[in-house]
């Protein structure tokens, strides 16, 4: 099987000597292409060290990152920059979407940056909002939006140059329980429907039940793992997390 994510004995240590914390350690996890996977863990277990290794915004202490096969720590931080840009998605629990710009703008930023043509952009940026389903929303501000339609709009945008990877960092910790669930189905689809490898991070059972397969973090290592979808109820996962992490 081809995977779209590879992480190989994973390592991360912050500080030296007696001040030395590590964060992660010895960490492996394989995806493969349409898989939803989340990651579940206690304050401080790594969880959002480990997004952000597997989106090459940090580099590991040692261990491998590789998407498609391309090894992160390999490129120069300008070669990341770009091969983030172009091949992945990250969505973050802030939206940070700029204020003045309306949501079709907002979604447009990747493809303006990498200087696409104006009917490339057009068409792709109409084509996203669609997926979201926010297309009669295009001109609002985000201040004009509820928290979750900025989300979306994030997605959107983070769908824009149809990443091979997307990375969500606690997407819906700023949301009520009925945009939060909005968010969970829309991932479940960009995965399912869409194809789309699905990383995300998220201390809700309610939002794990809509992942393939549910990873334990504990104390910076993977203490297991189960089948999200088949749990069939939010509680079900709350007592399968909770038996493995003890």
């Amino acid at each position: 099987m081809a995977y779209v994510l590879e992480i190989e004995n994973l390592s991360k240590t912050y500080g030296g000597g007696e001040q030395a914390v590590e964060a992660l350690r010895g960490v492996s996890l394989r995806a493969g292409a349409g898989e939803f996977v989340a990651i579940m863990g206690a304050s401080g277990s790594g969880k959002s060290t480990l997004l952000h290794l597997a989106g090459g915004l940090d580099l590991p202490t040692s261990g491998t990152v590789r998407i498609e096969s391309h090894d992160l720590a390999a490129m120069s931080d300008a070669q990341r920059t770009v091969f983030r840009r172009r091949r992945l998605g990250v969505i973050f629990q802030a939206y940070n979407l700029l204020p003045t710009l309306s949501a079709r703008q907002n979604v447009a930023l990747p493809l303006l940056v990498d200087g696409a043509p104006a009917e490339v952009i057009e068409r792709k940026t109409d084509e996203m909002l669609r997926v979201v389903r926010l297309q009669d929303r295009t001109s609002h501000l985000p201040a004009a939006l509820s928290g979750g339609e900025q989300q979306r709009v994030a997605i959107a945008r983070a769908l824009l140059n149809d990443p091979a990877l997307i990375l969500a960092d606690e997407p819906t910790g700023n949301l009520d329980s009925h945009s939060a669930a909005q968010i969970w189905q829309l991932l479940s689809r960009l995965s399912h429907e869409m194809g789309k490898t699905v990383l995300m991070v998220t201390h809700e059972a309610a939002g794990a039940i809509h992942a393939d397969r549910v990873v334990v973090l504990k104390d910076g290592q993977i203490v297991g793992e189960f089948p999200g979808l088949e749990c069939g109820d939010a509680s079900v996962v709350a007592a399968k997390y909770m038996e493995i992490a003890g």
